[in-house]
């Protein structure tokens, strides 16, 4: 008898995971679900355009549906298309993947005002998720708060020149919008001191290869740490960096007290420094880049606050977390490897311990989804994106997802 798991969710998080199942127990029917119709999720959504040595984990991936067995179910939403109850009863096992989208708040005055942007927001537009919002105007000085490496990939892509941005997968309406920002200084702040930060060494280090630009660090500090020690010296390695006409400056131990409008659009951010004295900047466009939390959708906060066994992925009998859904918005898509492994582990033991003989429908349990998109589907999509890309391009994104699922649902003509 084979035993069936959902996974919900196709980012990192539920890849891992079900390579892991699968390796372990290749008898086992393990379906991916997602809302969207292409699988992948972070790193197709998240992941910067200009990492595609990040993104070069989907072709181990690919590995998963084509070698393991795994089967995709796209364009499935759960709680809209089918509720978490029915998929509990439908399969042995299911497991919550789907991550945090939703931006925190600064919680601050004038976070309403015209000219303030949510890095997810704004991400997710550059990246051309099919629900995005239409990419803004920034003007001449944006502010970026927040120094975790997303806000470091914004930064990175708002000062690159077009050239600095060929191999990429950014598409023509992100690749002119960029272009023509007009964007002349880019402040990043940090509240807590360099030492701090949430960001990765070598992200800063990469900022030393951007032409056109001026880098100042501002405040950086010490530190004894060596953790700590290493993103000071990142930093102070890209101080001075460059003589062009696009200034970054990099400022910490700097709290955010209010943004100021004038006529309901951002003019300028005010902060207090550890002295108490305050510290102001221009500011056509202020983005916030401080963490996520739960989107609408799955009752997260409901779910985990009532788990059995968090720490282990245990939210109730046959019901599982994952990746950020479970552990919050914090580690890296390797992260999720290790997370996975030991939740494979206790999926399979309690799957063994459960064992009542019958097996479960798990996917034939639902007819009703005449609108989902396979993996072959997928390949259409993603064939269609990669056939014949600009010179300077790896791949032109699909940005609408009626025009995505019109090409998932072409047969091949049949040979003659």
């Amino acid at each position: 008898m084979s035993r069936a798991v959902a996974i919900v969710g196709s980012g990192p998080s539920g890849c891992y995971l079900a390579q892991a199942l699968l390796k372990a127990d290749p008898q086992l029917r393990v379906d991916i679900l997602d809302r969207l119709p292409v699988p992948y999720g972070l790193v197709r959504y998240g992941v910067a355009a200009d990492h595609q040595g990040t993104k070069a984990v989907i072709r181990q991936f690919e590995r998963l549906f084509e070698r393991q067995g795994a089967g995709f179910i796209g364009n499935v939403v759960v709680g809209e298309d089918v509720s978490l109850d029915e998929l509990r009863q439908a399969y042995d096992a299911v497991v919550l993947a789907t991550g945090l989208s939703g931006d925190r708040a600064l919680g601050i005055p004038g976070e309403h005002l015209e000219g303030v942007h949510r890095a997810g927001h704004l991400t997710r537009a550059l990246y051309e998720h099919p629900d995005a919002e239409p990419l803004p105007e920034l003007g001449r000085h944006v502010v970026i708060m927040g120094n975790g490496n997303v806000a470091i990939d914004l930064l990175r892509l708002l000062a690159k020149t077009p050239g600095e941005l060929a191999g990429s997968d950014l598409g023509p309406v992100p690749t002119g919008w960029l272009a023509g920002s007009g964007v002349e200084t880019i402040d990043i702040i940090g509240r807590s001191p360099a030492a701090d930060a949430k960001f990765d060494a070598v992200m800063i280090k990469e900022l030393a290869k951007l032409e056109g630009v001026t880098i100042d660090v501002v405040g950086a500090g010490a530190s004894d740490d060596e953790e700590g020690a290493k993103k000071i010296a990142a930093l102070e390695s890209i101080h001075g960096h460059g003589t062009g006409g696009r200034r970054i400056t990099f400022r910490f131990s700097l709290t955010p007290v209010s943004l100021e409008g004038y006529g309901g659009r951002i003019g300028e951010a005010v902060f207090r420094n550890i002295d108490g004295d305050t510290v102001s900047l221009p500011c056509s466009a202020f983005i916030t880049a401080i963490g996520f939390e739960a989107a609408a959708g799955l009752p997260r906060d409901e779910l985990v606050g009532s788990a059995v066994e968090l720490e282990l992925g245990v939210l109730a009998d046959g019901l599982y977390a994952t990746g950020w859904f479970r552990r919050g918005p914090r580690g890296t898509i390797p992260d999720n490897r290790t997370d996975a492994q030991l939740l494979a582990a206790r999926i399979l033991a309690d799957l063994e311990a459960s064992d009542t003989g019958l097996e479960k429908p798990g996917r034939h349990a639902f007819p009703q989804w005449t609108a989902a998109v396979c993996y072959d589907d997928w390949k259409r999509i993603d064939a269609a994106e990669t056939a014949s890309p600009p010179q300077d391009r790896c791949r032109v994104k699909i940005p609408s997802r009626e025009a995505m699922l019109a090409l998932a649902r072409q047969t091949k003509e049949p040979d003659l």
